[in-house]
């Protein structure tokens, strides 16, 4: 089992805090849930689809080619600006 969690203008434009999501047999990595998750259609092909989306996997940033274990927990924030 996986836990997305969904951040700032992510969570507003997905409806969605945080959820609980199977993991499927063999190896996942973040592009492979990126892309399960687009799938849904709108929004979420649109808010995902993004490039700049950031992802941390157990609380360290992620790439498109971290593995996935059971267990992990992703969350999905848009870029950080400063100013």
């Amino acid at each position: 089992m996986l836990k997305l969690v969904y951040f700032a203008s992510i969570r507003e434009q997905l409806g969605c805090e945080e959820e609980q999501l199977d993991m499927e047999a063999g190896s996942l990595q973040v592009k492979d849930l990126m892309t399960r998750l687009s799938a849904r259609g709108a929004p979420w092909d649109q808010v995902l689809g993004d490039a700049k989306v950031l992802v941390a996997v157990n609380q360290e940033m992620g790439r498109a080619e971290t593995e996935l274990s059971d267990g992990d927990e992703i969350a999905f924030f848009p870029p950080v600006t400063g100013g």
